[in-house]
């Protein structure tokens, strides 16, 4: 796989040259960035030409982020609402001299101990590990439960944070990767992902055959996608 930038008009756009058949065409937020897989052989003329046939299409997406309203930026104080596996959770940050520490509280408080002086940067980092530590502690749970019915072995996983993508699969590594956000995500959508990363363990592409396994495994799918992407 290899990337680079073209200019076309007044877009710039990543090109990712993937063992793929066909051209994909993505507008990403939070500011309609630009990208497209393309297969290795197909020319930069032709991606060109894809991206010219679609501008009308583009702004219309890119117009939809510019308006859409924007999450406010996190500072980590008390009275900010912090997500976990779906749910609303209202911030309360606690300094003590002790180590740093994450509790829940009556389904509705988000306890974030830290200690005294502590900055933006260090509560966010504290809150995080917490997160990527609860996410580690549900996904092999989840990998054990849909490998016997999947009929594959997850030889490796990982969690990472991702911007684009809510998991990625290595089929020859035997290797799943899932984003860190998904803690914040109700479980079954969580599960959905897991189970689309297994998938491609017997399908590599979205085709016919990957739709007609995720339809066998998971018949809801396509709603906890929906939900998830919202």
């Amino acid at each position: 796989m290899n990337t680079k930038q073209i200019t076309v008009g007044q877009f710039s756009v990543e090109v990712v040259r993937k063992d793929i058949k066909n051209l994909r065409l993505g507008v990403y937020p939070p500011d309609g960035r630009l990208k497209i897989s393309a297969p290795h052989h197909v020319k930069d003329d032709v991606v060109r030409l894809l991206i010219e046939s679609k501008i009308p299409w583009i702004k219309t997406q890119q117009a939809k982020f510019t308006h859409q309203e924007r999450q406010t930026e996190r500072e980590y104080v008390s009275g900010e609402t912090c997500y976990f596996k779906g749910q609303g959770y209202l911030l309360n940050v606690i300094y003590h001299a002790y180590a740093p520490k994450v509790v829940l509280r009556q389904n509705t408080h988000l306890d974030l101990y830290v200690r005294h002086g502590s900055s933006l940067e260090k509560r966010e980092q504290v809150l995080i590990a917490w997160y990527r530590q609860t996410l580690k502690e549900k996904l092999p749970e989840l990998i054990d439960k849909w490998q016997p019915v999947i009929g594959v072995t997850v030889r490796d996983w990982s969690v990472k944070r991702m911007k684009t993508k809510w998991g990625t699969c290595n089929i020859t590594a035997g290797r799943i990767w899932l984003n860190l956000e998904l803690i914040k995500k109700p479980e079954h959508c969580l599960e959905y992902v897991v189970v689309h990363e297994m998938v491609h363990l017997l399908e590599r592409h979205h085709n016919a055959r990957f739709i007609a396994y995720m339809d066998k495994f998971l018949p809801q799918w396509r709603s906890h996608k929906q939900e998830l992407n919202h």
